[in-house]
């Protein structure tokens, strides 16, 4: 089973995944946490030229260096893991793509779609967590030691978070227009307390949790809790 966790920086995405990770494996399940990009030796590399890099690049190439990193995870990592009947814990997949370059950086989506497949194998999540959160209350959560959402440190931001809050605001756009168009889609507060964000998790993984023959989830309506 695949379960991936969505939203922009300073959702709570890390702490979510490994909350469920220490609940399914006290329930006897074998499972993997993994985030994008990295996860491998080349897919880290990518990650640190993306983030940590102060260089220029271009959406096409940002987009590509992206995709790069998640075929190495899917085929290398991913795909043998899910074949061992393990479950795979994924912090950002490709709708982090759609969000990010399509609606953060304008390009085309139908030829993000095109490569998303291509660099996932086909593969989809069985059940995706989007943590909700302005991009404002993200930047107090990551400079809390800051008043004023605005009064950080450029140098302090990596080189996505660098892009700026109209940015993140039409990420955020992107993903909710995910939202409503992907039953998989489970939407979450992020300003709830983690624990009761954790629940919520639970509560819609219930059926499949309590079963250790590891049966993909079906679709269901999707709520906001």
């Amino acid at each position: 089973m695949l379960i991936t966790f969505e939203g922009i920086d300073g959702a709570g995405k890390s702490t979510q995944v490994k909350k469920l990770k220490k609940f399914l494996m006290e329930k006897g399940h074998e499972v993997l946490t993994l985030r994008e990009p990295g996860g491998t030796i080349v897919a880290e590399k990518i990650r640190d030229l993306l983030l940590a890099s102060k260089h220029d690049i271009t959406p096409i190439g940002e987009l590509l260096l992206f995709s790069a990193s998640r075929a190495e995870l899917v085929q290398n990592i991913i795909v043998p893991e899910l074949q061992q009947n393990r479950i795979v814990i994924l912090d950002r997949f490709y709708d982090s793509t759609t969000a990010y370059q399509g609606y953060g950086r304008g390009l085309d989506l139908e030829t993000l779609r095109q490569i998303n497949a291509i660099s996932s194998f086909g593969l989809k999540p069985d059940v995706t967590f989007f943590l909700d959160i302005s991009p404002e209350d993200a930047l107090i959560r990551k400079f809390s030691e800051k008043s004023i959402p605005l009064a950080f440190e450029q140098s302090e931001l990596d080189r996505m978070e660098s892009s700026g809050l109209a940015f993140y605001q039409r990420v955020r756009e992107g993903y909710m227009k995910l939202v409503e168009t992907n039953e998989r889609f489970i939407l979450l507060d992020a300003g709830d307390e983690p624990q009761e964000i954790h629940n919520k998790i639970i509560q819609k993984l219930a059926p499949f949790c309590s079963n250790k023959q590891k049966k993909p989830m079906q679709s269901e309506k999707r709520e906001k809790f």
